[in-house]
């Protein structure tokens, strides 16, 4: 009753109503895939709970602090305020390392939903128009995400962590001219400095996470102004969206799916550790630790600095470090090519249109080639990263595994990217409704120029597997036409049994089977191809062997009707019936002998 009177009473003074019930009925598509973005939703939420928790313990500060606590081995020890802290937060604070680890594992799931999102997006054309600014914020959120994460990484002070800043400073001071400068704006000095835990913990708690706010926000709200996209099935057009309300049944599926994020980020917090800092010790300059590897989406980086050769130049008199290269220019590049992939396939396919349906990655495979070529050459980064750990356990020489990686970089992505673009033009081309599906001709024929554009009825005809959509395919076949019917699943309906002499024939026979369905020429069905020496040989051995069998049961059976006519011997004649004359009378005219 007081719940009721509240909103009546907000109702009739802000009119929410019309908004609330506007909303309401948004419908969502049914889609697995569109719960990537709701699964880096719902850790980013998890972030901001266990992080705000984490605060109210956390010092962050570089001066130096005695521990007291129930961890023996540094019970005692000097260290710094930061480091300190943690350590309290993991052994002594009340379900603090469950929160610790919580945070940890959440913040490697919200840069993987992101970056599985995006890829979403990426191989199925959601960054067309009219959705290229959100295109725009989704990268933008998982560059942010990155930094973020790599701060509270780096935050706690300890042995490994301070390596990895260590790795970035460099980085950042290999840019020429200005390198030395903005390591100093940061950091306030020189490395490591007093300022340096300070300014990222403003950085990891105030700075990054209200841009990522603002950012979701606008998200979501460009979402909502914006129809939602969808994929092409029947019933889905540019101009409707097929799913589910916002209430009752989507919200209860994605509270559903908030539930069950925060119980496997929390089962994973309080069963699977992740960095044990107690293990490596407070960060000192002058150690080091190994094996040390980072965090799963910083390890690409890691990995290219570990694989670059050491080249070195200068420019101007300006020296350009080695670690210039694989640091600065890979991470700029890469950002720089997600933020403008939407406006230059706009330009090199000159598609302007606004699309609200999806593409199956089959239907673009250069789009798909780049892509996965692209993938290959970040896991191949990634696990190159721990070359040391690999070498120890395959107890290998470290730099033969180097050799290999290198190699691997540049040759294995365009493999990939090649396989990919032939496998998608052989999808896209043929018959075959899944990878499983394609036969050898169908790849022969992906690696083949793409058939020509037929004109009719005065326009430009595409080729029909480029549309989706149900259609009548057409199709020359020596001297006569024939056609067949696909429906909105690509799939082969029906096919004509009766050829025709015309194109026009086959149009109106198509025609009056399928009215109003668009019809287009396609190359037809490839003929076999040509037998080879064995096949023809048996072929013939074949023929000549059924003709010769043939040819030996008919004298067989000759043979045994002969033999049976000759154990029966000369038969008496047959009786004459009452009344008929002689044979041999009736043989003579007249009855005369």
């Amino acid at each position: 009753m007081i719940i009721d009177r509240l909103a009546r009473a907000l109702d009739d003074r802000l009119r929410l109503s019309p908004i609330t019930r506007r909303a309401l009925a948004k419908v969502f598509p049914d889609h697995w895939t569109f719960m990537l973005g709701e699964i880096a939703l719902y850790s980013f939420v998890a972030l901001i709970l266990t992080g705000v928790y984490l605060t109210f313990f956390f010092d962050a500060s570089s001066a130096d602090r005695v521990y007291r606590g129930d961890y023996a081995p540094l019970d005692g020890a000097t260290t710094s305020a930061a480091y300190a802290s943690a350590v309290r937060l993991s052994w002594d604070v009340r379900a603090g390392l469950l929160i610790r680890q919580t945070h940890h594992w959440a913040a490697l799931l919200f840069v993987a939903a992101i970056l599985l999102h995006l890829c979403r997006i990426f191989f199925t054309g959601a960054f067309r128009k009219p959705r290229e600014l959100n295109w725009l914020i989704g990268v933008t959120m998982l560059a942010l995400a990155l930094a973020n994460g790599f701060t509270g990484y780096s935050m706690p002070d300890d042995l490994l962590s301070g390596l990895g800043l260590r790795i970035i400073v460099s980085v950042v001071e290999s840019i020429p001219l200005v390198g030395t400068w903005l390591v100093a704006l940061g950091l306030g000095g020189e490395f490591p400095s007093d300022y340096l835990i300070p300014r990222m913990f403003i950085t990891h708690v105030l700075l990054v996470p209200a841009l990522l706010v603002a950012l979701v926000s606008l998200h979501l709200g460009i979402l909502v102004r914006q129809k939602h996209s969808q994929f092409p099935s029947p019933g889905r057009t540019e101009h409707n969206v097929v799913g589910s309300r916002l209430w009752p049944s989507y919200t209860l599926r994605t509270l559903a799916l908030f539930a069950w994020v925060l119980a496997v980020l929390f089962a994973l917090g309080g069963l699977v550790q992740i960095n044990p800092i107690w293990l490596y010790g407070p960060f000192e300059p002058s150690q080091s630790t190994s094996p040390a590897q980072p965090d799963w989406y910083v390890a690409w980086g890691d990995g290219a600095l570990r694989l670059f050769p050491p080249w070195e130049f200068r420019i101007a008199g300006y020296l350009v470090p080695a670690p210039f290269f694989p640091g600065v220019v890979l991470g700029a590049f890469t950002f720089l090519a997600l933020y403008a992939w939407p406006f230059f396939e706009r330009l090199c396919t000159r598609d302007r249109r606004p699309h609200q349906l999806l593409d199956r990655p089959r239907d673009h495979p250069v789009r798909l080639g780049v892509g996965v070529g692209a993938l290959t050459f970040f896991v191949v980064l990634v696990v190159a990263a721990g070359d040391d750990i690999l070498a120890r356990l395959l107890r290998v020489p470290v730099y033969d595994l180097l050799d290999l990686f290198r190699v691997l970089a540049l040759v294995l992505p365009v493999l990939t990217g090649l396989a990919a673009y032939l496998i998608a033009r052989a999808l896209r081309r043929g018959d075959a409704a899944s990878f499983g599906e394609l036969t050898r001709a169908d790849l022969r024929r992906s690696a083949g120029p793409a058939p020509a554009p037929r004109a009719e009825e005065g326009g430009v005809e595409t080729p029909a597997r480029d549309r989706p959509g149900e259609r009548v395919e057409l199709w020359p076949e020596g001297g006569l036409w024939r056609w067949r019917y696909r429906d909105e699943a690509e799939r082969v309906v029906l096919t004509t049994n009766r050829a025709v002499r015309s194109e026009e024939e086959a149009v109106e026979a198509s025609r009056l089977a399928y009215p109003g369905v668009d019809r287009v020429v396609v190359p037809g069905p490839p003929p076999p191809p040509p037998p080879g020496r064995l096949r023809t040989a048996l072929r013939r051995w074949g023929r000549a062997a059924a003709a010769g069998s043939l040819l030996v049961g008919l004298f067989a059976d000759r043979r045994r009707r002969g033999q049976r006519d000759g154990d029966r011997g000369p038969q008496p004649p047959a009786p004459a019936e009452p009344g008929s004359p002689p044979a041999d009378e009736a043989a003579t005219p007249g009855g005369r002998p």
